[in-house]
């Protein structure tokens, strides 16, 4: 044996999205957090706060939006402004 057989596989982090409730790699999905200033993306994955997880899906965006999953997910109601925001992200994304 080598002492490359040896080391452990690097730990990959996996998070679900609150779309389709598919489960995949943190890096791949788009990260929403709500702060004290309000819900907001978080394009670095690294801002403080409650945090949820959506495909860079239209789709996937549309029924978290639609069906009230960011809410929940946030433990939050979101406000006319933050959902204006998120909806316009939306809009620039690619259909699945």
């Amino acid at each position: 044996m080598s002492k490359a057989d040896n080391k452990p596989k690097k730990h990959i982090p996996q998070r679900t999205c609150i779309g389709c409730r598919e489960v995949n790699e943190k890096k791949t999905l788009v990260r929403i957090v709500k702060s004290p200033e309000g819900v907001c993306i978080d394009p670095t994955g690294r801002k403080p706060g409650r945090g949820a997880y959506l495909h860079e899906a239209k789709g996937c965006w549309e029924t978290a939006l639609k069906r009230g999953a960011i809410g929940r997910a946030l433990k939050t109601e979101l406000t006319p402004d933050e959902t204006a925001i998120l909806t316009a992200h939306m809009e620039t994304l690619q259909e699945d």
